[in-house]
């Protein structure tokens, strides 16, 4: 199966905001890391950087966007599940080129390839909940 360029650059994306919540580091560095130091052969740098910056700028945004469909505090959550909810809600509420389902498919798979054993299906429920608030008309249709 052939992995696209938006796809790796979203696994490098979960990776550095991963780096960003634990480390403490700014975004912008962890780009400029990443560019130096990691594989960019066929990744959609331009998205990658969109990603890694406009996220943690819009973070209180994002949690907002997640902290209803969850039963406990957001920084509770494993870092990784916290970093790919982070991603999937930039991508329902500010990529509308994106389809809803492509977004929910893209972040139960990066849960399943970085997160813990059964955390596919926390995202995925996280992800469900979230799609029919923020692309309500676009889920609608597809029902």
């Amino acid at each position: 199966m052939k992995i696209s360029a938006r796809t790796r650059a979203r696994r490098l994306a979960v990776q550095g905001l991963y780096e960003w919540q634990v480390s403490g580091n700014s975004e912008e560095s962890i780009v400029s890391q990443f560019l130096q130091e990691k594989e960019m052969k066929n990744v959609d740098k331009d998205y990658f950087k969109e990603l890694l910056i406009n996220i943690p700028q819009e973070k209180n945004e994002l949690d907002n966007y997640i902290a209803p469909h969850i039963s406990r505090n957001l920084e509770e959550i494993d870092p990784v599940e916290r970093a790919v909810l982070r991603v999937g809600a930039y991508e329902l509420a500010h990529r509308l080129d994106i389809p809803y389902r492509v977004v929910i498919n893209e972040a139960v798979e990066l849960a399943k390839m970085f997160g813990a054993d059964q955390g596919h299906k926390f995202v995925n429920g996280i992800m469900d909940k979230m799609a029919a608030q923020l692309r309500a008309v676009e889920v609608k249709a597809a029902r």
